[in-house]
C-alpha cells in the first residue's frame, strides 16, 4: 500500500472490542453461540438439540437487523461493521453448520463430502455476491437467501423418523444439494427478514421448533 492510499493514523475509531457492546452485534454474537452449539451437537449426533441451535441463530439473526434498523445514534461506521460482522457469521451459520450436519448424518462417509462442499461454496459465493451487488431491484435478492436454508432444513427434520437413517441421509442430501442450487440461482426472491410481521412469525416457528424438538430430547 502507497503512501496516498495508506489511511490516516487515526481513522480506525475506538477499539475492536468497543463494538461488541453495541446491541445489533450482540444479537448477531448471540446467534454465533447458538451455531456453535449446532455444530457441536451435530458432531455429537444430537440432532435434535443441533436444529434448536440452527433456529435459533436465524432468530438472532433476523433480530439484529430489526434493532439496528430501530435503534438511534448508530454511526455509518457502526453499520458497515455490523454489516461485515453478519456477514462472517452467516458463511458459519448457514454455510459451515449444514456441512457439517450433512457430514455427521452420512456418519463422515467420503461421498458426503461433495455435497458439503457444494453446500459451503454456494454460500461462500452467495455472499460474496450480495456483499458485491446487494439486493436486486432495492427489495429482493437474486437467489435465495441462505437463512431459508436452515428454515427449511429444520423443518424437513421433524420427519427423520418416517424414514430409515439410510434414506433420510439421501433425502437430507438431496434436499442440501437443491437448496444450494437455490441460493445461486437467478431467482428473484423477497427479503423475508425486512418485514417486522416476518420477524414476529419466526419467532413462533422458533419457539414451536424449540418445543418439538426439545420433547425429542426428553
Amino acid at each position: 500500500m502507497t503512501a496516498e492510499n495508506s489511511p490516516p493514523p487515526n481513522s480506525q475509531p475506538g477499539s475492536i472490542l468497543s463494538y461488541a457492546k453495541d446491541l445489533p452485534n450482540i444479537c448477531s454474537l448471540s446467534g454465533l453461540a447458538c451455531t456453535l452449539l449446532a455444530i457441536y451437537f451435530s458432531i455429537s449426533g444430537l440432532y435434535a438439540a443441533a436444529m434448536i441451535g440452527m433456529i435459533w441463530a436465524v432468530a438472532f439473526d433476523w433480530a439484529d437487523g430489526l434493532i439496528a434498523r430501530r435503534m438511534k445514534g448508530r454511526t455509518g461506521i457502526d453499520c458497515i461493521f455490523g454489516g461485515q460482522l453478519d456477514v462472517l457469521i452467516d458463511i458459519v451459520s448457514y454455510g459451515v453448520t449444514p456441512a457439517i450436519l450433512l457430514l455427521s448424518y452420512g456418519n463422515f462417509e467420503p461421498v458426503y463430502l461433495f455435497g458439503a462442499f457444494l453446500m459451503l461454496a454456494a454460500s461462500a459465493l452467495r455472499l460474496s455476491y450480495f456483499t458485491t451487488f446487494g439486493l436486486a431491484d432495492g427489495a429482493k435478492y437474486t437467489g435465495l437467501a441462505l437463512d431459508n436454508n436452515s428454515i427449511f432444513i429444520v423443518f424437513i427434520f421433524l420427519f427423520e423418523g418416517v424414514f430409515s437413517h439410510d434414506v433420510f441421509s439421501v433425502v437430507l442430501y438431496a434436499t442440501g444439494l437443491g437448496l444450494a442450487a437455490l441460493n445461486v440461482s437467478n431467482i428473484k426472491t423477497p427479503k423475508l427478514s425486512g418485514n417486522p410481521v416476518n420477524v414476529y412469525i419466526l419467532a413462533a416457528y422458533t419457539i414451536g421448533i424449540t418445543i418439538i424438538y426439545g420433547w425429542k430430547l426428553l
